[in-house]
């Protein structure tokens, strides 16, 4: 069920390690996105061997910013994505969030469920789907599960596994600046050139709606593109040998700034509205 998110729910997508307790510009961006007061969030704790004080934990930041109905979906295992209470929740659902922890947790008790199933009709309905770190890794076709940042750029280094199918087009990676992942993510995407890699900073997310990115948070995005890629050795290459790369695009995008997946290319133009808001922003 692949799609790049278009005419669909929003997709917020966290690199973890977001505020929960100051101005928590992210998670308040997906209240409002999924109906302010009004909504009804679904915490989805799957990704994490701590459920239930994930669960709760989250629970009490949506309250604290107005949610009045808030639910902790906790499933574990494969049987409990399959059961009809847990399907009734999705289906009453304006906003889902997923939590951090391991990615393949999510890929393996939901994938392929009745829930994985009402996921995406409901989001092709409208409903605003939202993951931090593992659940942002999770959200793409083809998800990173591993590899190691601090070792040079040599094949093998970076494990890569189907994800939830969310949004197509894309490969993600998070706690990107923090913990050095930027060889990991060129390399995945030497291997997946017809994918767009999005870095993303911790307390940071990228908004997705109708094929467009934009960034939210303190931190930046960082967006790797391959499509014009002149060369690379990556045929002739076994593992451990050092990669060669050639002609790949690098931007560094800032809170504010766009990103258009269906043309591959960042919207300057809001360059001028960017500025103006964090001139007024500093008074």
């Amino acid at each position: 069920m692949s799609k790049v998110n278009s005419a669909s729910g929003a997709l917020v997508i966290i690199g973890g390690a977001e505020d929960h307790t100051n101005e928590r510009k992210i998670l308040a961006e997906f209240v409002r996105l999924s109906g302010g007061g009004d909504a009804s969030i679904v915490i989805i704790t799957v990704a994490s061997e701590a459920q239930s004080e994930v669960g709760s934990r989250y629970t009490e930041v949506f309250t604290q910013l107005g949610v009045r109905e808030v639910r902790a979906l906790n499933i574990n295992k494969r049987g409990d994505a399959n059961a009809r209470a847990a399907v009734e929740m999705i289906e009453k659902a304006t906003g889902i969030f997923f939590t951090g922890g391991n990615q393949l947790r999510i890929t393996m008790l939901l994938g392929g469920t009745k829930v994985d199933t009402a996921l995406h009709r409901r989001n092709e309905q409208g409903l605003v789907l939202a993951g931090t770190s593992a659940g942002a890794a999770m959200m793409s076709t083809v998800m990173i599960t591993g590899g190691k940042s601090d070792t040079a750029f040599r094949i093998g280094i970076v494990e890569l596994s189907p994800g939830m199918g969310f949004i197509g087009g894309v490969l993600i990676d998070q706690h990107f600046e923090e913990r050095g992942r930027l060889r990991r993510l060129l390399l995945a995407v030497a291997q997946y050139p017809q994918e767009i890699g999005l870095g993303l900073d911790e307390n940071t997310a990228v908004v997705v709606r109708d094929q467009e990115l934009e960034v939210l948070g303190q931190g930046s995005l960082t967006v790797i593109d391959a499509g014009g890629m002149s060369y690379t050795n990556l045929a002739s290459l076994k593992k451990d040998d050092i990669l060669t790369l050639c002609g790949v695009k690098i931007h560094i995008l800032s809170e504010g700034y766009r990103f258009d997946l269906r043309n591959r290319e960042p919207l300057i133009e809001a360059d001028s509205e960017v500025k103006k808001a964090k001139e007024a922003k500093r008074g």
